[in-house]
């Protein structure tokens, strides 16, 4: 199981995570991206390489 976590200070709110993510763990929110399906990740790192500004992080439990 991977936590998925978003430092919205960081967010720039373009959405390409959600966009990317083939498992739905994304939604944006007040125009910011909030993890909301992490159980769903598989950790494909898909969300990491959209992510211009670094603001994702996936830990592994």
């Amino acid at each position: 199981m991977y936590i998925v976590t978003v430092d919205t200070s960081k967010c720039d709110g373009d959405g390409k995570c959600a966009d990317v993510c083939p498992q739905g763990v994304f939604e944006m929110q007040d125009g910011k991206s909030n993890p909301v399906n992490t159980d769903e990740c598989i950790f494909c790192e898909s969300c990491l390489a959209e992510c211009p500004t670094g603001a994702i992080t996936i830990t592994e439990q």
